[in-house]
């Protein structure tokens, strides 16, 4: 359709019929059952009238059903526009990846885009049009259980991740091309800064520093194409975000330049009351259609309210019709108002859905998210003819998929048993159930006794999933206290002992320190087993390095590698009292931003800046050779880091501004250059301008945002 057809569409539809355009409900209202949907549709009062018209739906599945909820929606609609179908693909569809925070560790943004593309094949063929996908909040706080979903503590590393999920979801005709979906970039604005770690909180920070830090992610995802914006629960600047006029109309809408649709987060319209912002319903409603919110996810505000705000002229009608414009369009892009039913379709579903081309790059993306966080002499890769134990409550457990994981089925994922067992010659396993919380006396000694007999033991610990995600805050963020117990006791007795972790956010790990070697493993999704294993054997030399740094202990959250310094920052000296320091710990996190290893040596040489100062547009090459002293192959992740020395704004010790993944063959030296713009030494002032000033800047490249030996350059 030409826009001028759509906004004859407009000008054709009643009041009433615009306003249910803006209303978003659940897959309930639409089944065929209509006991199923009368207890919703009170609860929400409203008529059956108004779900024939609501212009959004949120999770129907599969092609048949979708066909179905399509054809009767456009007999029903009096000028058959079609429903938009949307859902939470956030890290897979049926064929379920590893959770966000494990992609970003994977430091490969073409694995994140393979995601994507896989999870939006599988959705499209599915009968979906929008995924509520990506998170691009900038998160520092493990407490918070949201961190799973992020790609982590960085800002210019979740926009690179923001960028490669949209185009791997939209890829380059998304009219056309019924193979891929429409992205919506979530949670409009700094969701990820939620007061200690606790979902839903407010959220407390100035200006400067949401344009700084936060805001990079989401401008990166709509530069790349992201269809929509979801607006966040938190507080910004002390105005809920969902009725945030300055947020969205002055920011999002005229400083960025969006101009597609708003949605709320599921009731966010009608918490605007809650916050304290909005006495009722009809309030909260002007709030959030004043601050350019398009779509109301399941509450009633809009359509209880909205026709008497415009009829008593409070709300311009405009205001109404450019909103539904905005939804209008949006179903253009994605074509359906010629193809309706757009990619459903039962045959491609069988043949793509769970295919194995699917699992097969999801074993590959699994595996490079994993990260090897310790590996005392060498005892990482095994040998396949080392006698084996397999215990503890993660190691045949199908829990490994992590939340959000919608359509993905528990059973039909790999257990790390099953995939040791492919390799290993020698390996016994537990015949005891193993709980997470509370193992019978049994199956401990069971797990004791089989650590006993073996050269080495893999101790598989770790969460349940529902243990991080939403409303999954933890105060406590280290291993169930029953499986600290079962370290301690089969670390007794154990010659080598491996852990392996299932988790969703960086976890205090200090209890198990001892251990020979620790891997990080996440919630690798439905090939979680066999690509664990791959890593165990060395068929995959691990290649994840850490996107959110892991703490020694909770006291020391939120602790992150850019951080500013201070007017007494610790030097080193442990007798120097009055510096900002811990008593008790180290200012450090144990793991950094950037850390993992890989099996055999790797070194980089000296940084080189090619140039001692640098004007305005100018670049700045950048390189040092990185060797692999190793007889493995490896992939390395190499990271630029820049430090601005003097600045009008206290600057960060150390900022992100490149990265590289190179694969270097056993005995390899390869020299790495990077092409640095001024540009990338801007920031925002206190005035809120992007600029920066002359002086010196300091640089590395490092394998980690702890190591790499300085050079420096001078902006003049």
């Amino acid at each position: 359709m030409k826009k001028e057809q759509l906004v004859n569409l407009v000008e054709q539809m009643t009041l009433k019929e615009k306003v249910d355009q803006l209303l978003q409900l659940a897959a309930d209202f639409y089944s065929e059952k209509a006991e199923a949907k009368t207890g919703p549709m009170a609860q929400l009062n409203i008529t059956q009238d108004t779900v024939n018209h609501a212009g959004t739906t949120l999770g129907i599945s599969g092609a048949k059903e979708a066909i179905r909820v399509q054809k009767t929606y456009m007999e029903n609609n009096r000028l058959h526009i079609p429903t938009l179908l949307m859902a939470d693909i956030i890290h897979g569809f049926r064929t379920i990846f590893p959770i966000p925070l494990g992609l970003g560790s994977s430091w490969d943004l073409q694995a994140a885009k393979q995601m994507a593309e896989v999870s939006a094949k599988e959705a499209a063929v599915s009968g979906l049009h929008v995924t509520f996908s990506p998170m691009v909040d900038l998160v520092r706080d493990p407490r918070w259980g949201r961190v799973m979903e992020s790609t982590g503590e960085d800002p210019f590393l979740n926009a690179r991740f923001a960028e490669a999920f949209v185009k791997g979801y939209q890829g380059d005709d998304l009219e056309h091309d019924f193979m891929r979906v429409a992205a919506c970039v979530k949670h409009f604005a700094a969701y990820g800064a939620a007061l200690a770690g606790r979902d839903y909180n407010t959220v407390n920070m100035s200006e400067r520093q949401l344009r700084d830090q936060y805001l990079p992610g989401y401008k990166a995802a709509l530069d790349a194409g992201a269809k929509l914006v979801m607006t966040s629960f938190n507080t910004v600047d002390g105005v809920p975000a969902t009725g945030n006029e300055w947020l969205f109309r002055d920011v999002l809408r005229g400083e960025f330049g969006f101009d597609g649709v708003v949605i709320s987060d599921w009731g966010a319209v009608q918490e605007l009351i809650p916050h304290g912002v909005a006495k009722d319903q009809k309030e909260a409603a002007r709030l959030a259609i004043q601050a350019s919110v398009d779509i109301e996810m399941m509450t009633n505000c809009y359509t209880g309210y909205l026709e008497e705000l415009i009829t008593e002229g409070t709300v311009p009608e405009a205001m109404l019709d450019e909103a539904v414009l905005r939804i209008l369009e949006l179903k253009n892009d994605l074509g359906l108002f010629e193809h309706p039913y757009r990619g459903a379709d039962e045959a491609l579903e069988a043949q793509h859905v769970l295919s194995d081309e699917h699992r097969s790059i999801a074993r590959d993306v699994a595996r490079r998210s994993i990260v090897l966080l310790k590996n005392e002499h060498a005892t990482l890769p095994l040998r396949k003819d080392q006698t084996l134990a397999l215990v503890g409550p993660a190691a045949q457990s199908h829990d490994v998929l992590g939340v959000w994981s919608w359509q993905g089925k528990k059973e039909e994922a790999v257990t790390l048993a099953q995939g040791v067992q492919h390799y290993a010659k020698q390996v016994r396993t537990q015949t005891e159930a193993f709980d997470y919380f509370t193992p019978s006396k049994e199956a401990i000694e069971e797990a004791v006794s089989l650590a006993k007999e073996a050269e080495v033991v893999i101790l598989a610990l770790g969460e349940e999933d529902w243990m991080s995600g939403e409303a999954s805050s933890q105060t406590d963020i280290r291993l169930p206290q029953a499986q600290l117990e079962l370290f301690d006791k089969v670390r007794a007795v154990a010659k080598t002992l491996i852990v392996t972790l299932y988790n969703g956010r960086p976890l205090d790990l200090t209890a198990i320190q001892s251990a020979d070697a620790i891997v990080e493993a996440w919630f690798p999704g439905t090939e979680a087993g066999n690509a664990l294993a791959d890593i165990l054997f060395g068929v995959y030399n691990p290649s994840g390095r850490l996107s959110m740094s892991f703490p020694e202990n909770v006291g020391q959250v939120p602790v992150f590698y850019n951080t500013d310094n201070t007017g007494r920052p610790y030097l080193g000296d442990p007798n120097e009292k009055y510096v900002s320091k811990y008593l008790d710990a180290s200012n450090q996190p144990r793991y950094p931003f950037g850390y993992g290893l890989s099996y055999g040596e790797v070194t980089y040489s000296q940084t080189i800046v090619h140039q001692d100062t640098v004007q305005l547009g100018d670049t700045i090459t950048v390189e040092a050779t990185i060797s692999n002293h190793s007889d493995y192959k490896r992939r390395e992740t190499v990271q630029l880091y820049v430090r601005d020395i003097v600045g009008k704004v206290v600057r960060p010790v150390r900022e992100l501004k490149g990265f590289t993944q190179i694969d270097l063959a056993p005995q390899e030296s390869q020299t790495v250059r990077f092409e640095l713009t001024t540009d990338q030494l801007f920031y925002v002032h206190s005035n809120q301008e992007w600029s920066t000033e002359p002086g010196e800047f300091h640089v590395w490249m490092a394998p980690n945002s702890q190591e790499g030996v300085k050079t420096s350059f001078t902006f003049v």
